[in-house]
């Protein structure tokens, strides 16, 4: 169904006007639909990947390959959801507001943005559940993200990344299945 603004009322999470194809760092959130325990399991505090979650890992790996003014910094691929930092190094994108205020979210992607690069991660990964007969729907739709804006914020969120695995059973992800 297309998008339809008088009947979905959808609100953008995104920060408005902002562009998020110019350089920076973000912390992403990509979870899968329903939360299902698609990529592993936590052992002892360790996350043991099956082949589902060796082939996101794969695909998180190739971003740069497919954006390469992209490079990636910390990750971890959890059970149900994928965390992980992505640095933009230069403009790729939009290069300007007023080409962004004119974007529609819903029914198309800047090149070289947050969102065409989280798009492209999780198109890699459903093609490869499709070929395998496995699941059409893989992904809740969007994706949380944060602008890291200084080294204190990039320090803490790297540090939560490391240490998510360790801390699954306190997490409220881990009891849904």
């Amino acid at each position: 169904m297309k998008y339809n603004p008088e009947k979905h009322h959808r609100k953008s999470i995104r920060l408005k006007n902002y562009d998020y194809s110019k350089p920076g760092i973000y912390f992403v959130t990509i979870c899968t639909k329903n939360r299902e325990f698609l990529f592993g399991e936590i052992v002892n505090g360790v996350i043991v990947l099956n082949e589902a979650g060796k082939i996101a890992q794969q695909c998180w790996l190739e971003i740069p390959e497919h954006f390469p003014c992209v490079s990636l910094d910390k990750f971890v691929i959890m059970p149900n959801h994928i965390h992980g930092i992505i640095i933009i190094n230069h403009v790729a994108g939009v290069q300007n507001i007023e080409s962004l205020q004119q974007f529609n979210q819903f029914q198309k992607i800047i090149p070289n943005s947050i969102g065409s690069i989280v798009r492209g991660f999780k198109i890699g990964v459903t093609k490869w559940f499709r070929q395998n007969n496995i699941l059409n729907v893989v992904w809740q739709r969007n994706y949380y993200e944060h602008i890291i804006r200084n080294e204190k914020q990039l320090n803490k969120i790297r540090e939560y990344i490391i240490n998510n695995p360790l801390k699954w059973e306190l997490d409220n992800n881990h009891t849904v299945k």
